[in-house]
């Protein structure tokens, strides 16, 4: 057994922060998942740093903020699209190329949506292998959109099917995340398992429609639960349980329309910036490393996982560019340690729409309409109190932190440059990885479930 820790990294596609029974949902069964906060640590105050979902894997890969990695706009579009001639630049260093670098066996399976040209795959940027889509699940041909590229499924970077049954996705995720495991069970491994489900439409397994409470919404997070089962289940007849960090997050909260899908008791929804929109569940598990139990109510963000599985990996993070995250393995490991990070930015594409500095939230538009807003999130997480006019020294103090953040990496509703931004990847003579063809047998041609106007994130 190695003595650097195998790290399982799970992100769930638009799962919210009120979708798991550990977070007080009465909806879904989430056994598996209940138990691997009963095993570890659950978070309260986790954040995504961004609501959409290029712009939050990109900084979950970097460790920065959207904007600092030229990923707060993509071609004024709010996350990438089939085809498009940018994605995360090939200069970036990833949490997959640090752990590469420490000699760790590197895989990710599923949704990427960093960028979907060859310079841009996975497989340019620390991972020895890849399986999965590279964009969301809804950018396939639909029957409200037969003009879209089929869906491409690949291995490494190589097309290997069209169209794939969405109802076989995350069975095909899963056992390929078991052979990584045992294949690597004699070496540091990293998995980066990001799920299809819950991103609509929803396509789900008969055996998990049958018995979920909350319809094809309830199904997929059911099926998200078997899957963190069989991996546990892997874990201990591989005997590499206790040398192993399980980490659980969304990557961004839920839509919460009419599919089932819940932020409660965060106010608003994916795309926002209400706490609804960023933030959302991360469960921690390393038996006798994290304490069993534990709840932790800090500010923590995924881009602190960059530093922290680099100081977990032996690595060592270069300080010739600049990165957000801060390595969080104290607050991870020591009960007495409550210390997380003192401020959080709310960005919404390049532009700056709220801040957090302790329990404090400062919101300065929504869109194009500036608001004064100002609510403590200890004492009121649905935001609903306005505390504006009250609370005049805090407004002025996070209105100063505000003015740091907008000079360092900028603010586009109010004509800021950052100064310390960095550019998104482009390449010439970008196309689809896939086109329509008439004479080929798909299994599935045209997905049926139709979903909303837009495709998105």
């Amino acid at each position: 057994m190695s003595e650097k820790p195998n790290i399982i990294l799970i992100n769930c596609d638009d799962l919210g922060y009120g979708d798991l029974a550990c977070y007080g949902s009465s909806r879904n069964n989430t056994p598996n998942l209940d138990r691997l906060a009963a095993e570890g640590k659950r978070f309260t105050d986790f954040y995504m740093a961004s609501a959409v979902c290029s712009p939050s894997r990109g900084a979950m890969m970097t460790g920065c903020y959207p904007p600092r990695i030229g990923f707060g706009s993509f071609n004024g579009k709010i996350v990438l699209f089939p085809g498009d001639d940018i994605g995360l630049n090939a200069s970036e260093t990833t949490v997959a190329t640090q752990l590469q670098s420490a000699g760790y066996a590197t895989k990710i399976i599923g949704k990427w949506h960093c960028g979907d040209q060859p310079e841009f795959l996975p497989t340019r940027h620390g991972f020895d292998e890849y399986f999965g889509i590279p964009y969301s699940n809804d950018m396939g041909r639909q029957s409200n959109r037969p003009d879209c590229p089929p869906l491409p499924l690949l291995r490494n970077e190589t097309v290997i099917q069209a169209q794939p049954d969405q109802r076989g996705i995350t069975e095909r995720y899963t056992d390929e995340a078991l052979q990584f495991i045992n294949k690597n069970q004699t070496r540091p491994f990293f998995l980066y398992l990001a799920h299809m489900y819950v991103h609509v439409p929803l396509f789900v397994p008969q055996q998990f429609l049958e018995r979920s409470n909350n319809g094809a919404y309830g199904g997929a997070v059911e099926c998200i639960d078997w899957s963190m089962g069989i991996l546990m289940d892997q874990l201990e007849q591989l005997g590499l349980s206790d040398n192993t960090l399980i980490v659980f997050t969304s990557d961004n909260g839920s839509r919460a329309r009419d599919e089932g899908g819940s932020n409660q008791p965060c106010r608003g929804t994916k795309a926002t910036t209400w706490e609804g929109g960023q933030r959302v569940p991360c469960v921690m598990r390393w038996p006798n490393k994290i304490a069993s139990g534990t709840v932790s109510e800090a500010l923590v963000t995924s881009m602190d996982f960059f530093p922290t599985f680099s100081k977990l990996a032996g690595e060592s993070v270069s300080t010739e560019r600049i990165i957000d995250g801060n390595d969080i393995s104290g607050l991870m490991f020591d009960e007495t340690n409550s210390m997380g990070n003192d401020v959080f930015h709310y960005y919404a594409q390049n532009t700056l729409e709220a801040i957090r500095v302790g329990d404090w939230k400062l919101h300065f538009r929504k869109g194009d309409t500036e608001i004064f807003e100002l609510y403590n999130l200890r004492n009121d997480v649905s935001e609903t109190t306005n505390c504006y006019n009250e609370e005049v020294e805090i407004v002025v103090a996070l209105s100063a932190k505000a003015k740091a953040i907008r000079e360092d990496i900028g603010d586009e509703a109010l004509g800021v440059v950052g100064r310390n931004n960095r550019p998104i990847g482009r390449i010439e003579n970008a196309k689809p990885l896939t086109e329509y063809r008439k004479d080929h047998p798909y299994m599935i041609a045209m997905y049926d479930l139709p979903d909303m106007p837009t495709m998105s994130g």
